[in-house]
């Protein structure tokens, strides 16, 4: 069985795709565990960790994802648990999923120092577990590179088995791998792979906005997988709506109250991804109808445009199962710019 602890350099680097796309592309049964939970969820009276939750649905795993995290805050571990006992939790963790699983993925909390004061974090859990540690460093050049750097002068990785570095969501990788790989091969890290920025990927689903703004769909839920590419708030008459090209951009999404039947009739003829109608107004059943033809969701919720737009605006684009192009993308990727014989 082998094991792998991902983590990366800065929150949002993309290390539950990674770990998705390494996992299908290695094409092995997986296990998986996030020790410390870093994006906490309730449901049906349990508590799991986002990521948790979505790998387990995407792979059909057994364990349920509640039972692959000791915890998610600071403060109820800090006094809780020392550093032999939370390694003795972290070793059941792996207990319960190495039975049936032939590399298991074990994903730190938001970057390699989240939860070092609970014995949690990623040079712990690497260390506990005795499994190769993978680093996953993604952004601009200028911050790639400070990452890279102080990955290799301020951090001690003497003590684990580092493995190496993938660099993920590079704009102008030719250009990175060109112009920098060479010095940061100097620095003596091994390099696992560079992926470039696609920009599909942070874009999320109509079915995702409907789920995160706990909206009611009225019509066409067989539609709900389609990319939301533009966010276009309904604030005008149809007249103003109309002059401006941003009404016409595709794959967007139109936020207007829903007794504006002017603007939602308008933004239907221009093919809208979907419609969110605030103020908990429903449209006339003329609208309805007519969105149903066209194929459109209409999506209610109870807040306000503005309100509305704002949520929209500060979302995090998750990863959710029902992304199957996204997941056949990141698959696609990491057999293009991953050295997957690294990893067998």
């Amino acid at each position: 069985m082998d094991k792998l602890v991902v983590t990366s350099m800065r929150h949002n680097a993309g290390k539950t795709s990674v770990i998705i796309g390494l996992a299908n592309a290695l094409n092995k049964k997986i296990g998986y565990i996030k020790p410390f939970g870093d994006k906490l969820l309730y449901r049906k009276k349990r508590l799991w960790d986002y990521d948790a939750a979505l790998i387990a649905s995407i792979f059909s795993l057994e364990e349920p994802p509640e039972d692959m995290s000791i915890g998610f805050n600071h403060s109820r571990l800090l006094y809780v648990l020392d550093r032999e006992s939370t390694k003795n939790k972290v070793l059941e963790l792996q207990e319960r999923v190495d039975k049936n699983a032939d590399v298991i993925f074990i994903e730190s909390g938001k970057d390699i120092s989240y939860g070092v004061s609970v014995n949690l974090d990623a040079m712990s859990l690497a260390e506990f577990l005795e499994a190769p540690l993978i680093v996953v460093i993604s952004g601009n050049e200028e911050t790639v590179l400070d990452d890279i750097t102080f990955l290799v002068n301020h951090i001690d990785t003497d003590g684990v088995n580092f493995k190496g570095v993938i660099f993920n969501k590079i704009p102008n990788a030719a250009d990175f791998i060109d112009i920098h790989l060479p010095k940061i091969k100097q620095m003596g890290i091994n390099i696992l792979g560079v992926i470039p920025y696609y920009e599909e990927l942070p874009r999320f689903s109509v079915h995702y906005l409907a789920e995160r703004l706990f909206a009611k769909v009225i019509t066409s839920t067989s539609h709900l997988n389609r990319v939301v590419k533009n966010i276009v708030i309904g604030a005008m008459t149809v007249t103003a709506a109309k002059e401006n090209p941003l009404f016409y951009q595709e794959n967007k999404v139109f936020i207007t109250s829903g007794e504006r039947s002017d603007l939602i009739n308008a933004a239907m003829d221009t093919h809208s991804a979907a419609i969110i109608l605030t103020n908990n107004i429903s449209p006339s059943r003329d609208v309805i109808s007519k969105a149903t033809e066209l194929e459109i969701p209409l999506l209610l919720v109870t807040s306000d445009t503005y309100s509305v737009a704002r949520q929209i605006d500060s979302m995090e684009p998750l990863l959710t199962k029902e992304d199957t192009d996204k997941i056949t993308l990141i698959e696609k990727m990491i057999h293009g710019h991953v050295n997957l014989n690294e990893f067998l």
